[in-house]
């Protein structure tokens, strides 16, 4: 959005319904687990306004979590073939089997800002059918999610310097992602925002200023203080490979 979105307060509701933009299979291309086939339920509207903003999160849908559970398990990509001698299809008996072991399929609940709106029923609804569930926040706001949630934070400087994740959130951070420029201020630095004390390991991405020359700049200077200070690098692998 640029910076043009409208600045949208949290909502309060019983999670029932949520206000839906897309929900569409891709990779994951940033963070963790960068690469991994994943469903993305894209949740409309943002509590801040980023300039560098590179996602459209308005125009979205009231929609039931019944209705977002079943349209995941259309896109969901197909569990691989397990070996042999354990039974096939997910939910079988031979599921429990030690051969048939693998990683469950991957959702992503982002936004916009996803912890807007209450969540907490449709992560519950997605993990008791089996998915694995990673949300992607700004860090500003906070809900009660169920256990299991993977939790990825990217802080946002809004003038004033870098400010710590808020408490309740910060012990449930698996991964801080912070935006790097070369030639925004506000963004070529990393600040701490409390992953000292809970050594939560931070990503650096490059910023996308839609200009190339900008661009390999800033992927240079990730790469740089990923090296100099030992983050990792995140590179937005979805970009690079042409998919949403």
């Amino acid at each position: 959005m640029q910076g043009k979105n409208p600045i949208r307060p949290p909502i309060r509701s019983d999670g029932s319904r949520l206000e839906v933009k897309h929900i569409f299979p891709t990779l994951q291309g940033e963070g963790p687990y960068a690469g991994h086939p994943a469903v993305f339920v894209r949740l409309g509207g943002c509590n801040l306004a980023c300039s560098f903003c590179d996602t459209d999160f308005e125009g979205y849908e009231p929609m039931p979590v019944t209705g977002i559970v079943e349209n995941v398990k259309r896109l969901a990509c197909p569990l691989p073939t397990p070996l042999p001698c354990t039974g096939e299809g997910r939910g079988g008996a031979a599921d429990e089997g030690e051969g048939s072991k693998r990683l469950r399929e991957l959702v992503v609940i982002t936004g916009g800002e996803p912890l807007r709106q209450n969540i907490a029923p449709l992560c519950e609804a997605l993990s008791a059918d089996g998915f694995k569930v990673q949300i992607e926040t700004n860090g500003t706001l906070w809900r009660p999610l169920p256990d299991g949630v993977d939790i990825v934070c990217s802080p946002k400087n809004t003038g004033g310097g870098y400010f710590p994740i808020r408490e309740d959130l910060l012990p449930r951070v698996q991964a801080l992602k912070f935006i790097i420029s070369r030639h925004d201020p506000l963004y070529n630095h990393v600040g701490e925002v409390g992953q000292e004390k809970y050594h939560t390991p931070v990503y650096l991405q490059p910023m996308d200023e839609y200009d190339p020359k900008r661009n390999a700049d800033n992927l240079e200077y990730a790469t740089e203080l990923a090296m100099r200070d030992g983050y990792r690098l995140s590179l937005q692998l979805h970009k690079l490979l042409g998919i949403e």
